[in-house]
């Protein structure tokens, strides 16, 4: 068996995998590019991507294992007959503890409090001669709207749950019996209805062509101007612009965003996005670190090894993804 781990994410995970397989194995790494002249007899590509390149240059692959969830660079015209795709979760407990944070911490202002103080300036009621600031509102008893509700949203319905809060979500097939702590589960019909109603809104949705932008200054300005926004899917699913617009006027109290509209290519800093989100108060940035635990790399690095092995013994794939 022959593994050609292709792409910064795929590399990063390569030790760990070898470490979970039971099997001899031939392992190659490198970029899509410079992996290209390796890939001729190689059995399984471990990789984000699958262009045209990578399917000509390697006619024997038998899987093709993205080491993540998301399926937006695989190229499925270009996948030949027999040959399996599967993706890979083990991130959702940590995904889903990242958006309840990022509740809290937008909700209690721990960034801005955390400043001021280091600057002597107490911002509570305990400061003198100054007006108490208002109370920080509670998760418990707010209304969590949840887009997309696969192994994320479900893993997060659970924690806000325990938050008592009120959980609405759209799927792509609406849900009749709700679990307790569900207002609704709705079809995309319900979108509208959603962002009405929520107090946050976590997005959990994969990026295709349909959901692209799927959120512009329509639907964002349905939204409560009191209303929190979470991003932890892909940047594109809300319209850039649009976005920005809403922040800055204040037509959302905030958003904490951890997907962005531009990734590094070279080393040195990179501002990830055409609008100056840095430049707002109200918005809390990570570099797409949500899922980054030490969990999904173990659960990740344990599933794939175990594809290589299934795949060695002419077996499915586990989470194997319909290549059309």
């Amino acid at each position: 068996m022959k593994i050609a781990f292709a792409g910064f994410f795929a590399i990063r995970l390569a030790e760990m995998v070898r470490a979970n397989l039971s099997i001899a194995c031939e392992a190659v790494e490198g970029d899509e590019t410079a992996v290209l002249p390796n890939l001729a007899d190689a059995d399984v590509l471990v990789s984000m991507g699958f262009t045209p390149p990578i399917a000509e240059a390697a006619p024997r692959l038998r899987l093709v294992q993205v080491p993540g969830a998301g399926l937006d660079r695989i190229d499925r015209s270009v996948m030949r007959p027999g040959l399996r795709l599967a993706n890979a979760y083990g991130h959702e407990a940590g995904i889903a503890e990242y958006i309840m944070g990022a509740m809290l911490a937008l909700t209690r202002s721990f960034g801005s409090l955390d400043a001021s103080l280091r600057r002597g300036r107490w911002d509570s009621q305990w400061a003198v001669g100054t007006p108490m600031p208002p109370p920080s509102p509670e998760l418990a008893g707010k209304t969590l709207g949840i887009l997309g509700l696969g192994h994320i949203g479900e893993a997060l319905a659970c924690r806000a749950a325990a938050f008592d809060m009120q959980v609405c979500a759209v799927r792509r097939q609406p849900q009749k019996e709700v679990p307790a702590g569900f207002s609704f589960i709705g079809g995309p019909e319900r979108l509208d209805e959603v962002l009405r109603q929520a107090d946050y809104l976590a997005i959990t949705l994969s990026l295709s062509p349909e959901t692209r932008n799927l959120l512009d200054d329509r639907r964002l300005d349905l939204m409560k101007p009191s209303a929190y926004l979470i991003n932890v899917a892909r940047a594109e699913i809300v319209d850039e612009d649009a976005l920005y617009r809403a922040l800055s006027a204040g037509k959302l109290a905030g958003a904490a965003l951890d997907v962005w509209y531009r990734y590094p290519t070279t080393p040195g800093p990179t501002l990830p996005a055409n609008q100056p989100f840095h430049e707002l108060g109200n918005v809390i940035m990570t570099p797409h670190v949500s899922g980054w635990t030490e969990g999904m790399l173990e659960a990740r690095a344990k599933l794939i090894a175990g594809n290589i092995e299934r795949t060695a013994r002419g077996e499915r794939p586990l989470n194997e993804i319909d290549p059309r």
